[in-house]
């Protein structure tokens, strides 16, 4: 089997390259924004010259944890400006999928900001089970996590953006759009293609509609859920879904207001997903993507 490719992110931020070196270097600033990392503890040296020993921890829910260790194998500066850190790490805890690694972090001093890059790569344990899991989804997730704290970190360097608030948003985002796609595939499958209610056929039949449609109905439904996922980065999918509540609760006033004033009705659905919609159009101003890094290293000009 070919040995997947290392890791590489790259983004463009907008600062200083000094103030971008402190976040990045200095442990309880790097903690901060990097998704990878709960806890990073420099150890004691005897001397400047010594290579940098660190411990780290990564939390990975249900009172578990994963600790490794690492050293900073040196950094460089050149005329440029261009500033290179190389380290590696290794693990000897049995929850670890990564054995040992190593890579770098460059800083690129550029036209409007600093270029700055990571490359690294692992090895991996428990034989070919562990290449598999590493392969189809461990390597794809961190690569993920990567990127998106670059995007964090971007964030704090530029708009000033907390690394807690910027998760905290995020968090809220998730919610409310996940909310909103789980209640249209709900409303999709289960009342309309599952088992076809009275009260569905009642109001396709109060809008001069044939029930026949029903099924169609249900697909559209479901194909919104879809959306909602699909078009994760795009805050204007709440705008649609704000406009398609309205829409619909004003067909129901008009056409079969009896609903209004039932038990489960149309106007606190309503209403929920288009709180849910603000919520998330609002969560969603200003929170870290991944896109927004590059995840292949660009085509040098000739």
């Amino acid at each position: 089997m070919r040995q997947p490719p290392g890791i590489y992110v790259e983004i463009l931020i907008r600062g200083d390259i000094d103030e971008l070196w402190k976040y990045t270097q200095q442990p309880d600033l790097h903690e901060s924004w990097d998704l990878r990392f709960t806890k990073i503890q420099y150890l004691p040296r005897a001397s400047d010259s010594e290579p940098q020993r660190f411990n780290y921890t990564t939390r990975i829910g249900f009172g578990l944890q994963i600790v490794g260790q690492g050293e900073s194998t040196g950094s460089r500066e050149e005329a440029t400006g261009r500033r290179t850190s190389a380290l590696k790490f290794w693990s000897a805890d049995p929850k670890s999928l990564i054995e040992e690694g190593s890579g770098y972090w460059q800083y690129i001093p550029t036209k409007g900001g600093v270029r700055f890059l990571t490359w690294y790569d692992y090895q991996t344990r428990f034989g070919a089970g562990g290449s598999a899991i590493d392969r189809l989804l461990f390597r794809p997730m961190i690569g993920w996590a990567t990127a998106w704290s670059f995007d964090r970190l971007r964030l704090r360097l530029e708009e000033g953006l907390e690394p807690r608030t910027a998760f905290r948003l995020s968090a809220i985002h998730a919610t409310s759009r996940m909310a909103v796609a789980l209640i249209w595939l709900w409303q999709g499958l289960v009342p309309k293609l599952l088992f076809n209610h009275t009260d569905e056929r009642a109001m396709i039949a109060a809008s001069h509609q044939n029930v026949t449609l029903l099924p169609f109905v249900g697909l559209l439904e479901i194909a919104i859920a879809a959306c909602a996922i699909l078009t994760w980065r795009r805050r204007s999918f709440f705008l649609f879904n704000i406009f398609a509540m309205v829409a619909a609760l004003a067909n129901v006033a008009v056409r079969a207001p009896s609903y209004l004033v039932a038990a489960f009705n149309p106007v606190t659905l309503n209403l929920a997903m288009i709180a849910l919609s603000l919520i998330g159009y609002v969560a969603a101003t200003e929170i870290p993507s991944a896109s927004r890094c590059l995840r292949q290293p660009p085509m040098e000009s000739p």
